[in-house]
């Protein structure tokens, strides 16, 4: 079994910043790529970004050029860097983890609020 553990949600004003942590744990061996997903209220789940296990990375056009991901395959982490944050990304922040033999993982999400 494999656990995905999330933190460093919180309140924030616009055009504050925030980092968010994902720490996979379990049978971890061969993640692929690690992802961060948000769900904003009344809307569906949408990808925000991702990173292979070889350090590739893509970004959602609306948070290319304020939020960073990036990952330590050591620690088996992947950790979310927000800036310039707008009330828009305002959701439930979920992290995702796909593994080479198709097993996907999912956090069970932390909430990040933006006011304006």
């Amino acid at each position: 079994q494999v656990q995905l553990v999330e933190s460093g949600g919180g309140l924030v004003q616009a055009g504050g910043s925030l980092r968010l942590s994902c720490a996979a744990s379990g049978s971890i061996f061969r993640i692929n790529d690690m992802g961060w997903y948000r769900q904003a209220p009344g809307k569906q789940r949408e990808l925000v970004t991702y990173i292979t296990n070889s350090g590739s990375t893509n970004y959602a056009d609306s948070v290319k050029g304020r939020f960073t991901i990036s990952r330590d395959n050591a620690k088996n982490t992947a950790n979310l860097q927000m800036n310039s944050l707008k009330p828009e990304d305002t959701a439930v922040y979920y992290c995702m983890a796909n593994f080479y033999d198709g097993r996907q993982y999912w956090g069970k999400g932390t909430l990040v609020t933006v006011s304006s």
